[in-house]
């Protein structure tokens, strides 16, 4: 038998609450990944636990058997984690998934300023592709999402359901290595191809770039030589003279500093791009309100990194 503890956890809130919706904001889910879990608590017992055909919901008889070492269960191991951790839950760390990119080269910045305005905030971060990263927020699987925002991407998030706070302003920049004079290798303006270091099909960063190049001539001179959906797999990549990238800004302001990489185009080939914070309304995890608040208070420009 393989049991998970949270899903006795949301049995013994369902047994007490005898509704879907308000355990699922007590376990600060969504309602159809707290219904998910109860299932699989069933599932992974053997039997049906929960009488759903009346409302409020009951137990079955199975269930109100099982509720009791279900109880049992959770308040031994709540005492004796407590004891062990020593810790108050309030100091519970924000789950928070974020774009590989933006996990890498901006959140550590951008966290540390943030704390400078709401004070000490206990994180535990997960980098994963903007798809992924979407799919866990919208099953209510972490606290906030850090990911970019396209007006015209097609993986849209409800506005009313899913919050956002804008906290950058950043740009995707054409880039290369440069030559012996200090001049692009791969100028977009050269004559023939331009190997071209691209990112996936199914990467966010990529449609943004496609867009941009979808009707522009220059578009038949790229020649694809590799392919990553993260732009620091690109950069690497790119520093080896693979070929040339567009790259977000933050992720190579040190290389452009120091001349390891030049600009292989002008500003007309940025790709501007924003920087957003998300959560899901319909989970009301303490610490995801309290952090919601106080940001709310902070001035706009203080939350841009």
């Amino acid at each position: 038998m393989n049991l998970e503890t949270k899903w006795l956890e949301d049995f013994v809130a369902l047994a007490n609450t005898r509704s879907f919706s308000a355990s699922a904001r007590q376990r600060h889910v969504t309602q159809p990944a707290f219904s998910r879990r109860i299932r699989s608590l069933e599932q992974a017992v053997g039997v049906t636990l929960v009488d759903r055909s009346t409302t409020p919901v009951g137990l079955t008889p199975e269930g109100q058997l099982f509720l009791v070492t279900a109880r049992n269960l959770v308040e031994q191991l709540g005492e004796c984690l407590g004891h062990l951790r020593g810790v108050s839950m309030d100091n519970e760390a924000l789950d928070i998934v974020a774009a590989h990119s933006l996990a890498l080269a901006f959140y550590p910045q951008w966290i540390s300023r943030l704390q400078q305005g709401v004070g000490e905030l206990p994180t535990r971060l997960v980098a994963m592709n903007v798809g992924d990263a979407i799919h866990v927020l919208r099953e209510g699987n972490c606290d906030l999402m850090l990911g970019y925002y396209d007006p015209y991407a097609t993986m849209q998030l409800d506005a009313e359901v899913f919050p956002s706070f804008s906290i950058g302003q950043v740009k995707m920049l054409p880039v290369c290595l440069p030559d012996d004079r200090g001049e692009p290798r791969y100028p977009l303006d050269g004559e023939g191809p331009i190997p071209f270091l691209s990112y996936t099909q199914g990467a966010f960063l990529g449609r943004s770039v496609r867009m941009m190049l979808k009707n522009d001539p220059l578009r038949l001179k790229l020649r694809t030589v590799y392919e990553t959906a993260m732009a620091e797999g690109l950069k690497s990549m790119m520093l080896q003279g693979a070929g040339m990238a567009w790259i977000p800004d933050f992720c190579i302001r040190q290389e452009l500093a120091d001349g390891r990489l030049v600009r292989a185009g002008d500003n007309q080939w940025d790709v501007p791009l924003e920087i957003r914070l998300y959560r899901c309304s319909l989970v009301h995890k303490p610490g995801v309100e309290k952090l919601w608040r106080q940001m709310m208070k902070l001035p706009r420009d203080f939350l841009q990194a």
